[in-house]
């Protein structure tokens, strides 16, 4: 009998429950042997090692791309030695990118198990796909400096992608296109002022990433939205929370010369607004088994402490004292959680 290969943390959850089964009654003795003799833990993990690889290749990739746009120097070399007008580039670029995402498709109804080797050529594609809106937008510039358009344009193009190929990594991408052109055109309508209706980018973000959140929980439930609706969440979530944290630090001045004038002892309510939204997605998480809210409000609510503490307390409060109110904290949270983790237990053996 072939045995299954489980990684460490796999194969000990796995004994866990064996013996509990069997402890229980479930199962007898040896049934509870054989379960134990039919999986391994499985060698060094070369799919692990395939996704990183991947990534790092993908992340390199697209630090050496971003640097080709936005260095004029590299540009203007390039344009020196080809001479290649904008459209031209544009076009080919957009070609290439169809090229790809045929390719791409064709790779996962031919060789589906190679999961790593086909986001790798999605995501090439991709690149090349903001590479030719980026030079389609320089053909047609007029000088108005209102480039969010072409932001909202990648969100068109990504978010039809993403629906036809089912890609989750398109839609991640449509999602920061999004981000983008909020952030960009917000600035475009004022002049690329400090505020947006009384708003600095921060407090901007805090609404717009408060937005997707909110239209992930109405639209949970619809089927068209499902294969999206978790990445939403995480990006609405992500969005929603680092700009809360720049607010607990910023404020709502506009630009780092008014910040540098005032105390930051004087921000402290924008850090008790941060912690309340912070402590309410956690106890939201916890009580409705949100595993998204849930680790997003205990991990932001711990970067926001010590962000205050190393603001406010760290030269003139005693070490010591400081962790040991930080364990009694988190003691009183792993209470909470745990009185309504035997709740809910106590309603699922019922």
């Amino acid at each position: 009998m072939e045995k299954l290969d489980l990684d460490k943390s796999e194969t000990e959850l796995l004994a866990h429950a064996i013996t509990h089964w069997e402890r229980e009654g479930y199962i007898d003795g040896g049934v509870a042997d054989t379960l134990r003799r039919s999986y391994q833990v499985k060698g060094f993990d070369w799919m692990r090692l395939a996704k990183y690889s991947f990534w790092v290749a993908l992340i390199c990739g697209a630090i050496a791309f971003g640097w080709l746009i936005v260095d004029d120097s590299v540009i203007n070399y390039i344009k020196k030695l080809y001479d290649t007008p904008n459209i031209v580039i544009s076009i080919l670029s957009g070609t290439t990118a169809t090229g790809l995402f045929y390719w791409s498709r064709r790779l996962k109804r031919v060789s589906p198990e190679k999961v790593f080797s086909n986001e790798a050529v999605v995501f090439m594609a991709i690149l090349l796909t903001a590479n030719s809106i980026a030079y389609l937008g320089k053909t047609f510039d007029n000088g108005s400096g209102h480039f969010s358009l072409l932001f909202l344009l990648s969100v068109f193009v990504y978010g039809i992608l993403a629906w036809n190929m089912n890609s989750r990594m398109i839609w991640l991408f449509a999602l920061v296109s999004l981000g983008s052109w909020f952030g960009s055109e917000t600035g475009y309508q004022t002049h690329w002022g400090n505020y947006f209706f009384g708003m600095n980018y921060p407090l901007r973000f805090v609404i717009f990433g408060l937005v997707l959140v909110v239209a992930c929980a109405a639209l949970r439930y619809r089927k068209w939205f499902s294969q999206f609706g978790e990445l939403t969440y995480v990006i609405g979530m992500l969005y929603l929370f680092v700009s809360l944290w720049m607010l607990s630090l910023f404020g709502n001045y506009g630009s780092l010369n008014q910040w540098w004038l005032v105390k930051q002892i004087t921000l402290f309510y924008w850090g008790i607004i941060t912690a309340v939204i912070y402590s309410g997605f956690l106890i939201f998480g916890l009580k409705r088994n949100d595993v998204v809210a849930r680790e997003f409000g205990i991990t932001f609510l711990i970067i926001l402490i010590y962000t205050k503490y190393f603001e406010y307390f760290w030269e003139n409060t005693n070490k010591s004292v400081f962790f040991a109110v930080l364990a009694v904290s988190f003691w009183i949270v792993g209470r909470k959680a745990e009185k309504i983790w035997n709740v809910n237990s106590s309603k699922q053996k019922k």
